[in-house]
């Protein structure tokens, strides 16, 4: 026998869903890149809502492309066989050995916990890697650090770091409309077949672009981009966001995260959203209410439903 709701409860799911369908409406046909990682990916209770959350989306409409993280996964794999690793400028430098495990992490344990995780909660997907139908080519990252004694920039060697130089969109456009949700591991090929481990984020950035996404959303460990107060920005336009880059009120990591909005909406994605992973169905709160819950940055205008 079902429980009986207190009216007030019934009441208010009543209002939830007439006050998303709007947006449910204006968002149908679209396609989502939703870039996944961070605590709501090692916690249990929240993996499952995020599977539920993402296979409701495909059930209003809209298509999803996941693009997946795993640094904790990798390192605690990285433990386990005594292999040391370092991070310059929060990229893990990555050699022959680490991206053995790194391959072996993203597109073998964690790619395949997702799409179990998707399908148990009723929907389809299928897991690839960026070297499947050359997906995502690479090619080597290089970063310069300057010396503080000799003052003279040095390259730094980050191994099989790699950044996306092309994003081949055929078989997402084979799976796009299917129902079918792609779930794609960060790692690329080189032209000459070299393995390339690839921040999730800039991944995540370069197959919204390619593909034309309406959305990319990046969900982390922070609610957002704050101000010098510490208080949330609802939304940004790309040249507020570039301003506080400048004056240093965005800083550390949050930087990577916004350059990578800011290069997908300025290749054509209608808006980038960073929010908080961690926050119970953080997507369909950012997606399907009047105000959102992260930062949104967009070309220009107020911030879009």
């Amino acid at each position: 026998m079902s429980e009986i709701r207190p009216e007030q409860d019934v009441h208010r799911i009543a209002r939830t869903l007439v006050e998303a369908l709007p947006f449910i409406q204006r968002h149908a046909g679209a396609t989502f890149v939703v870039k996944y990682g961070g605590h709501a990916m090692g916690e249990e209770h929240l993996a499952r809502e995020f599977a539920r959350d993402i296979v409701l989306l495909e059930q209003v409409g809209i298509d999803v492309v996941v693009v997946h993280g795993g640094g904790p996964q990798i390192k605690s794999m990285l433990d386990r066989l005594a292999i040391k690793s370092e991070f310059v400028d929060g990229l893990r430098v990555t050699d022959a050995a680490t991206v053995e495990v790194v391959e072996m992490v993203l597109a073998g344990k964690i790619n395949k916990e997702i799409v179990g995780a998707i399908q148990a909660a009723g929907g389809r997907a299928v897991g690839i890697s960026g070297k499947d139908a050359r997906l995502i080519e690479a090619r080597r990252l290089t970063r310069t650090k300057r010396d503080p004694t000799s003052n003279i920039e040095q390259v730094v060697d980050l191994g099989f770091v790699g950044e996306p130089v092309r994003v081949d969109r055929a078989i997402l456009d084979v799976l796009a409309g299917s129902g079918i949700v792609p779930v794609v591991a960060p790692v690329g090929a080189g032209a000459d077949g070299q393995t390339y481990n690839i921040n999730a984020d800039t991944a995540a950035g370069a197959v919204a672009a390619a593909i034309g996404a309406k959305r990319l959303l990046m969900l982390t460990d922070v609610v957002g981009v704050l101000d010098r107060d510490r208080k949330l920005l609802p939304w940004l336009s790309v040249e507020q966001a570039r301003g506080l880059i400048a004056d240093g009120t965005i800083a550390g990591g949050m930087i990577p995260k916004v350059e990578t909005c800011l290069a997908a909406v300025e290749q054509g994605v209608e808006a980038a959203t960073i929010l908080d992973g961690r926050v119970p169905h953080a997507i369909l709160l950012e997606l399907f209410t009047e105000h959102g819950i992260g930062t949104q940055i967009r070309a220009s205008g107020a911030r879009a439903g």
